[in-house]
């Protein structure tokens, strides 16, 4: 197992879901990655889930409030990055154009996070760890292992996280030969970017999650079986792996890939 007990600050630590049928996203989820779910009470919030693997908390969902309408604001995947100072960083991503769409708060024991709009359209949370530092379980088959920023502006993303959270980037190739850039922390690759294709539709930024999985194929027919949707059909990275982008059937994108050996 590749277990975590911290996460180094600037690095992406947790993920979760946003969705309009919470159990039956449990369903799905816990079928087509093995998962176990454990309910915990979050008070006003109502329940959060931990989606479970061995025992071990890799992600979690939850259900959307009544208030944050479907046709408006889809299921969807959030990823947080793990801070020393959320006050620090969420005026930093303020002073550099972001959006704060929730200022700090506490997460009862668990931790303070902030919710930003990066300079490009762009979501994810800020996270200062106290008794939760995220998953347990991470870079393994039933864990995610990746975050990709989806953009419309490379220059405006870059300039935005390099100034925010020191990263660094170095320049590659996606899978369809075109440029793709990976933000790294200590010349350790953990994040990457690329540019929104005018042949992609109306496809908004945003930060997709990559799970982990032992067959990329298999997972792909198990989710289709499920009620999930093919987004984009199992391909290929050269020296990188095998991966395809999936929806789940709330509505909410993800994307499995199966790491070259």
């Amino acid at each position: 197992m590749t277990e975590f007990t911290s996460y180094a600050p600037s690095t992406f630590c947790w993920v979760d879901l946003a969705t309009t049928d919470a159990e039956a996203a449990k369903a799905f989820y816990t079928k087509l990655f093995n998962w176990t779910a454990t309910d915990v009470p979050a008070g006003e919030a109502g329940t959060y889930t931990m989606l479970e693997k061995s025992g071990k908390n890799v992600c979690a969902l939850y259900q959307m409030p009544p208030e944050m309408k479907p046709e408006e604001t889809p299921p969807y995947w959030l990823s947080y990055v793990s801070v020393n100072d959320i006050a620090d960083s969420t005026h930093k991503a303020q002073a550099l154009g972001g959006q704060i769409l929730q200022p700090p708060c506490e997460v009862m024991d668990s931790g303070h996070m902030s919710l930003i709009q990066d300079p490009t359209g762009a979501i994810f949370a800020l996270w200062q760890p106290q008794q939760h530092h995220g998953a347990d379980l991470a870079n393994e088959p039933g864990a995610f292992c990746w975050n990709e920023l989806q953009t419309k502006d490379l220059t405006k993303a870059t300039n935005f996280y390099t100034q925010l959270l020191g990263w660094k980037t170095q320049l590659t190739k996606n899978a369809q030969g075109g440029d793709y850039i990976e933000f790294q922390m200590d010349d350790k690759s953990s994040a990457g970017m690329l540019e929104i294709q005018s042949d992609w539709g109306d496809v908004p930024p945003n930060w997709v999650v990559y799970f982990a999985v032992e067959n990329c194929d298999a997972t792909v027919e198990k989710a289709q079986a499920l009620g999930g949707q093919i987004e984009m059909p199992p391909m290929d990275i050269a020296n990188v792996g095998r991966f395809a982008i999936l929806q789940d059937p709330q509505g909410a994108y993800f994307t499995v890939i199966q790491i070259a050996s």
